[in-house]
């Protein structure tokens, strides 16, 4: 049977710390904060793996790993069907990347060329929001890369935009992703600034306010320089995802202060599922042709509504048609053919109407 594709879009969608003390807990971090933020993470991973996604996409940031001086593309998808992970995560990890193939053709239709890697590395950024969000090692993802630290850098708006756009997209595939957004808040890695002053307290507070109350535009009234000058340069991965989900408020969140980088957790987990904005006429699909042709006899040709009307399933029979085909046939069920099997409207209707009037005729 052909169902309407109607349930794809986004179910699920978080905004999470990728620090790596997270992963090696040295004596400077506070393993109770660490627990706590990894607590709200698998919180929310649980309720992802209730709505049943059927893609995880992560976005982050390259850290001048990967894309630093041969090619530097603002945004990058990776369609390979495995990387290898680093550090605490190292070996093989499973990689969704038909999906990425997928998206790339779908964001040019949205006016947008992102790159494509086959064969990049996963630092942490990406490994750790699995991890945390208690997937298991070998479940397969998508990494969604945006550059964050090499000038010059997309501004957020343009951020916010492809956010938009990979929504839409999400919806097209068809498919029930959770999208999450791995980075933020402020620190300042490689710098003079990590340890002092350190992060930005107060500016912090106020994007985890903002967002927390549902405004998650709020972050596009931070340009390039102000995200460089308080150390939210990795906030494009959550501008990324604001401009996916829309402005929404979360249900769950955390805040946690750190003297190295203030951990901020947001997860929307009872997104509903969107329903695809469907052409009021479809392609027929391949395996509903024959019901098309079915029908459309009925339609144009009055001995074939009579043979109908006098035999249903002897005319049924003619046509090579699956079980529920038949069953929606003999039925002349209008909302079965059109919108589940995607018979052309016309078709269907003007079936329907023909048989209609050819049995009141004989009725009379």
């Amino acid at each position: 049977m052909q169902t309407a594709p109607s349930q794809g879009g986004i179910v699920g969608a978080a905004a999470v710390p990728h620090a790596p003390q997270m992963l090696s807990l040295p004596p400077t971090e506070n393993r109770e904060q660490v627990e706590r933020v990894r607590k709200t993470m698998r919180q929310i991973g649980d309720s992802f793996r209730s709505a049943k996604p059927d893609l995880v996409i992560v976005i982050s940031n390259d850290h001048a790993d990967q894309f630093v001086l041969r090619s530097v593309p603002p945004f990058i998808l990776h369609c390979g069907n495995r990387a290898k992970g680093s550090d605490g995560h190292a070996g093989m990890w499973n990689l969704e990347g038909a999906a990425g193939y997928a998206l790339i053709e779908l964001l040019q239709d949205e006016g947008f060329d992102p790159a494509f890697t086959l064969d990049a590395d996963l630092a942490t950024c990406f490994t750790i929001p699995m991890e945390f969000c208690g997937y298991p090692r070998d479940t397969p993802f998508l990494p969604l890369y945006v550059n964050a630290y090499v000038p010059p850098q997309p501004t957020p708006e343009r951020c916010y935009l492809f956010g938009q756009a990979l929504g839409r997209a999400i919806q097209r595939m068809g498919r029930r992703a959770v999208v999450i957004a791995s980075g933020a808040l402020s620190h300042y890695p490689g710098t003079a600034a990590y340890a002092d002053p350190g992060p930005d307290l107060q500016t912090d507070k106020r994007i985890f306010e903002r967002c927390a109350e549902g405004n998650l535009r709020y972050m596009l009234g931070l340009d390039a320089a102000e995200l460089d000058r308080s150390g939210n340069i990795e906030l494009r991965t959550w501008l990324m995802l604001a401009g996916a989900v829309g402005e929404r408020r979360p249900d769950i969140m955390l805040f946690e202060p750190n003297w190295h980088h203030n951990y901020g957790v947001f997860g929307w987990t009872s997104l509903p599922p969107v329903r695809r904005n469907r052409l009021f006429y479809e392609a027929t699909p391949s395996e509903s042709v024959d019901l098309a042709r079915a029908l459309y006899a009925l339609r144009a040709e009055p001995h074939a509504c009579e043979q109908f009307v006098r035999d249903p399933a002897a005319y049924a029979d003619g046509y090579r048609l699956t079980p529920e085909q038949r069953d929606a046939l003999l039925a002349l069920d209008l909302e079965r053919l059109r919108d589940d099997f995607l018979v052309h409207p016309f078709i269907v209707g003007g079936a329907i109407d023909r048989v209609g009037r050819l049995k009141a005729a004989r009725s009379a």
